[in-house]
């Protein structure tokens, strides 16, 4: 799109060698350890001469329409392989101009989301079919086209259609069916045929360019082999070629077509129940996009997905009203679940186009939003940095993105700065900051994981950059603090899932200290499709191993790296041990030696791929040929071009000491700048890095084995004390000196532990008269640290549960504790009665008015019985927000950490009026006093 101006100026027509120098020039900037460009001609490749990846080809076109005022089609970022391809696209197109504009389409009514009581996506589909057939569910912007539609009622014909055809080819219940096919609307009837007939569909993404379509084939027989798919769908471009690889799959009986599979004279399929499918039936396997060695397909159930997009319904508090429009992949679970299957619950609109109209031209993604005043769109971080930097002011003159009220970003490494610079570019035009929202999820889980609170600009945690890298703590410091680090924050858990962070030994850590991610939740996957390998590393027992590090603070989640390898590039993993060993081959490389692995590009926040080889050659030409067979055989594996390739000196790439090449230090080394070929310097260098990585890996062995050490004195100090403090506390007479013992003893057992305790706010605890105290309920620490901190006149409140223990029974009645059955509303008048009665005669009580603990973060709602009582017995009642002791003793462990506590008492508040209303306001007014002291979040929302 150019203005007017930029149209009277256009310059001449493209020469070859003015197209041949627009390439240069880009392949230059993105490779400038390349020394000399002279022998590209228009026939050299885009991809093994000029090293250029699909973003790289993006920025080529562009710069491409700019320089000679032609807008090129979109297929040509697809087709195009070579500058001459480019030259004969550029002669045979047409001025630049507005691209088409697809007519806005009047918003629908709302509609209901799918009932709670569907079991399966079918069972969704044919709920919205039956009450709005009519309605549209989808509309397919087709690049440079006319709009498509596809209604709820079309949608469930075409897929019968479909379970038709597989039917009549033999596919049965259980049986995974293939699918290679581009962003479409037959996708969906292929889909959702698929499981119609019984099957299991397995998406495969379809080859990105026709020039790789032997090679992409070969790549997925991996998957379809795993999968033991019989019957692969495709589209007719690849047809004849995808069916060659019955030759390397015996397995597979048929390739065909959406088109195939609709016609003929077999009757369609009329009902869902012709095959009965199940919730826990497999709804498809989720393999891991780019995976060419041993591919993982994860097993997920119609009740795993419908789970998790109830959850994301909560967390992204889905309305009637909402809109989608997506670019995004369906052979990725962003784009196929969160993106489709969200909007096909939830009955919201989609605006669909293929990721080749956006990566062509990523402002039409921002009019689509625009022109459809969608509500809902959701892309990695690179995309949200492609549009700030790959579209001119021009594209967006009255572009108005006030409509988009949550811009999800996830699927790869968030970069702060990223998203920093996205919201600042596009507030001018309606963005609003707090629309960004980070988030985390994997395939393992469905798709979602972790929300961030709606309408919050995203949270960014600035923390100690050697503090973090020596220990794992992720220490805050000032915003403007030298050589900080900063990891976005993804929010809590979505509802009904946990997140929990551990370090090797699989013990859970405490707040701000970074480990592996573990989850678990109705969304968790069982396991790996035929892997039982890897299913045994995922799983850890109800938990399962996300493979990410990450930190906890107040509640939310900070995803800080991949405990894997994987690279992650334009939403696609690469896998480094792989391309590794095929570089090792590179005749002149040194076989073993060679590290890959990712990197942010500091100017844009994306990772770039980076291939560090030893090599003894050392002469410039010698050089420059292997870079060249490296950039070779990374396209050949991976079908793209790495980003950097580093040739260096024997001996320069870090190993353990069994051998095994150290990815992350090798990443050091390069992001340090400290890259050289040679001996000496480069050789120092690295046996300071050697050393250093040794000192943070000591430091880290260090702190685990002084964290079992700890345990074992605290656990062996408690074991002796506590006979003495039961019996200290039991026998004395009365029952103000037994408080008072125990009051003692509570210090004398945080202090042998070497736990220090602080009160603040003690002056609303002395209050004379009968009074509530209210804390928060965070670990089963919390009894004793108030015993140890509250005046000694105060009984507990405790569950009748705890009678039925001869020790509990006996220690908690000489300590005048209330036994009751439940604090609640449902409890029994004789209960209230006791607790009004107590607080009539004189004493004050400690009530824990959520009920229960749970084991992560944040306050749970608080039940009525509380207030009711202070409400009756007209006593005021103390907010007491306790810090720490979560981190000490989680609710599911009995492992002690070291730590802090800290209490902190507000003012009392007073009941106003009487009745059932006045408690409620009783119990926000505390509830919001301690939320405000307490620095966890509000789980009772």
């Amino acid at each position: 799109m150019l203005s007017e101006r930029a149209r009277d100026e256009a310059p001449e027509p493209p020469s070859p060698q003015a197209v041949l120098e627009v390439a240069q020039a880009l392949a230059r900037e993105l490779q400038p350890q390349r020394r000399s460009w002279s022998s590209l001609t228009l026939d050299s490749s885009l991809e093994r001469d000029l090293g250029l990846d699909s973003l790289g080809r993006v920025e080529l076109l562009a710069r491409m329409e700019r320089a000679f005022g032609v807008r090129l089609p979109e297929e040509a970022l697809g087709s195009a392989e070579t500058p001459r391809d480019l030259l004969q696209a550029l002669l045979s197109g047409h001025p630049a101009a507005e691209g088409a504009a697809f007519e806005t389409l009047e918003p629908l009514e709302a509609a209901e989301a799918a009932p709670d009581r569907t079991r399966t996506l079918i069972e969704v589909l044919e709920w919205h079919a039956q009450r709005h057939p009519d309605r549209r569910h989808i509309l397919y912007l087709a690049g440079d086209g006319e709009p498509e539609e596809l209604t709820y009622g079309g949608l469930l014909e075409r897929s019968r259609a479909v379970a038709a055809g597989l039917a009549r080819l033999g596919v049965g219940p259980g049986q995974a069916v293939g699918l290679m096919l581009p962003t479409g609307l037959e996708y969906f009837a292929a889909f959702l045929g698929a499981q119609l007939a019984g099957g299991v569909p397995v998406p495969l993404y379809p080859p990105a360019r026709k020039s790789q379509i032997e090679d992409h084939l070969r790549r997925q027989a991996g998957i379809l082999k795993t999968a033991g798919a019989e019957v692969l769908i495709t589209f007719p471009e690849v047809l004849n070629l995808a069916r060659l690889l019955s030759a390397q799959l015996p397995g597979l009986r048929r390739v065909v077509t959406v088109a195939e599979l609709s016609t003929g004279d077999a009757p369609v399929l009329a009902a869902v129940n012709t095959v009965n499918v199940k919730e826990d039936d497999l709804a498809f396997l989720q393999f891991t996009s780019g995976s060419t060695g041993n591919p993982k397909g994860v097993m997920l159930t119609h009740a795993n997905l419908l789970a998790n997009l109830r959850a994301i319904g909560i967390g992204a508090d889905i309305r009637q009203d909402d809109v989608v429009v997506s670019w995004l992949p369906l052979y990725h679970d962003m784009g196929l679940i969160g993106c489709w299957m969200g909007s096909l619950y939830f009955a919201m609109p989609l605006v669909l186009m293929s990721p080749l109209t956006f990566l062509a031209r990523p402002s039409r993604w921002l009019w689509a939003i625009h022109r459809h005043r969608a509500t809902l769109s959701a892309a990695p971080n690179f995309a949200y940095e492609l549009c700030v930097n790959k579209i001119p002011p021009e594209e967006v003159e009255g572009l108005d993105l006030s409509s988009w009220r949550m811009a999800l970003n996830g699927a790869e490494p968030v970069s702060p700065e990223a998203m920093r610079r996205f919201t600042e570019r596009f507030v001018p035009n309606g963005f609003r900051p707090g629309a960004l929202a980070p988030v985390y999820g994997l395939a393992e889980s469905s798709l979602a994981l972790a929300f961030p609170p709606l309408d919050r600009p995203p949270l960014v945690d600035v923390v100690d950059r050697e503090a973090f890298q020596g220990s794992g703590r992720a220490l805050p410091v000032p915003e403007g603090e030298a050589n900080a680090l900063r990891f976005a924050s993804c929010g809590p858990p979505l509802p009904g899932h946990e997140i929990r962070i551990v370090d090797d030994a699989g013990r859970e850590v405490g707040e701000r200290q970074e480990g592996r991610l573990e989850f678990k939740g109705p969304s968790a996957t069982a396991g790996y499709f035929r892997n039982p390998e890897a299913t045994a590393k995922l799983v850890r027992g109800e938990w399962r191993d996300s493979g990410d590090r990450a930190y906890i603070a107040g509640g939310e989640v900070y995803i800080t790296g991949r405990v894997k390898d994987i690279i992650i590039r334009g939403g696609r993993n690469l896998y480094p041990h792989e391309l590794e060993a095929a570089v090792g081959e590179v005749p002149g490389i040194r076989k073993g030696c060679v590290a890959v692995f990712g990197s942010p590009d500091p100017a844009t926040g994306t990772e770039r791929l980076v291939v560090m080889a030893e090599t003894r050659e050392r002469d410039e030409a010698d050089l420059e040929r292997l870079r060249q067979a490296v950039q070779d055989a990374t396209v050949d594996l991976l079908g793209t071009p790495a980003d950097v390739v580093a040739l260096v000196a024997p001996n320069t790439v870090p190993k353990t000491s069994s051998g095994k090449i150290r990815r992350s230090s090798a990443r050091e080394v390069y992001e340090s700048g400290r890259m050289a070929r040679g001996g000496g310097a480069l050789g120092w260098q690295l046996a300071r890095l050697a050393l250093s990585g040794l000192r943070a890996q000591g430091a880290r062995r260090v702190r685990s084995l002084g964290e079992l050490l700890y345990m074992a004195w605290a656990c062996g100090a408690v074991a002796v004390l506590a006979p003495a403090i039961w019996l200290a506390v039991v026998l004395p007479p009365g029952l103000g000196l037994r408080r008072r013992v125990a009051r003692v003893s509570a210090r004398a057992l945080f202090a042998a532990i070497g736990i220090p305790l602080r009160l603040e706010g003690a002056a609303s605890l002395e209050t004379g008269g009968p009074r509530i105290v209210a804390p928060n309920h965070a670990s089963y620490l919390d009894g004793i640290v108030l015993t140890a901190l509250l005046p000694p006149e105060f009984a507990f409140v405790v569950k009748r549960e705890l009678e039925k223990s001869f020790i509990s029974r006996i220690f908690l009645r000489r300590l005048g504790a209330l036994f009751v059955e439940r604090f609640d509303t449902a409890q029994s008048a004789g209960e209230t009665r006791k607790a009004v009665e107590a607080l009539q005669g004189g004493g004050s009580l400690v009530v824990f008015p959520e009920g229960t603990l749970r084991r992560y973060p944040g306050l749970l709602s608080f039940r009525m019985g509380t207030f009711a009582v202070a409400v009756d017995a007209g006593v005021p009642v103390v907010p007491l927000a306790i810090r720490g002791t979560r981190s000490i003793l989680r609710g599911d462990s009995f492992f002690l950490r070291h730590g802090s506590v800290t209490a902190s008492a507000a003012p009392a508040v007073r009941p106003e009026g009487a009745g059932w209303h006045a408690g409620i306001q009783l119990r926000d007014r505390v509830r919001a006093a301690i939320l405000e002291r307490y620095g966890e979040p509000d789980l009772g929302a």
